[in-house]
């Protein structure tokens, strides 16, 4: 009765106690919202970047290559997230999540998508095939990013802990995980209008995003991308 009584306590307050909000200028850390209804509100553009087929990785070969691919990948990811002004927010099996806030932040996590499709085919394939040379997998993934208000707050128990990430951005951004990995980096509408024209266009002025109609999500306009930026 001792856990059922705490459930009921515990749920009413999260229920009926008044939200204590402020804005935010930063990426907050746990520490910073307490574990009751407190809450940080920002404009921020969220990134997912997920393996794709990693079931297929893990069920078709060796746990340790299947290791190795999971730790390559997540490691230029978030070196790339890190180098783009992006805040790494969360990691989950195969995928890792980013913020990105400020006037660039459309631009950068865009740029990001793009660089880590070049460290997935330029070093991380090339370097499966040198150590690897019978196999034939290589990596694929897609990255996902959105841009909307978020509202963020604190959620678990004393010792275990994380941030919630409530609002659009975060919901679309990891959906957009779940498309076509021919095309690796897909961005909503929001993102493609408010970035600057060096995510846009290549040096030579091409454009580097093709309009696509989210069938998933009532013909939402997104726009994706098999381009590649240098690191």
């Amino acid at each position: 009765m001792a856990l059922r009584d705490d459930l009921i306590s515990e749920v009413g307050s999260i229920f009926g106690d008044a939200w204590d909000t402020r804005n935010g200028s930063v990426v907050p850390e746990s520490e910073d919202l307490g574990l009751g209804n407190e809450a940080i509100t920002l404009d921020a553009t969220v990134l997912y970047a997920d393996l794709a087929a990693s079931t297929e990785l893990v069920d078709r070969f060796k746990a340790h290559f299947a290791a190795e691919v999971y730790k390559a990948f997540l490691h230029c990811a978030a070196k790339i997230i890190r180098e783009q002004g992006g805040t790494i927010t969360a990691y989950d099996g195969d995928r890792i999540m980013a913020v990105y806030i400020g006037n660039r932040k459309n631009t950068t996590a865009a740029k990001t998508a793009l660089k880590l499709n070049y460290a997935a085919k330029q070093i991380i394939n090339p370097a499966i095939a040198a150590q690897y040379p019978k196999t034939s997998y290589a990596v694929k993934h897609v990255v996902g990013v959105d841009t909307s208000a978020l509202f963020v707050a604190r959620t678990g128990v004393r010792g275990a802990n994380d941030l919630v990430w409530v609002g659009r951005a975060a919901n679309y951004a990891a959906k957009l995980t779940e498309l076509d990995p021919s095309y690796a980096s897909n961005i909503t509408d929001s993102v493609y209008n408010a970035m600057l024209d060096e995510a846009k266009l290549s040096h030579k002025g091409e454009p580097m995003w093709t309009k696509f109609s989210w069938m998933q999500m009532n013909k939402m306009t997104i726009y994706r991308s098999t381009w590649t930026w240098t690191v």
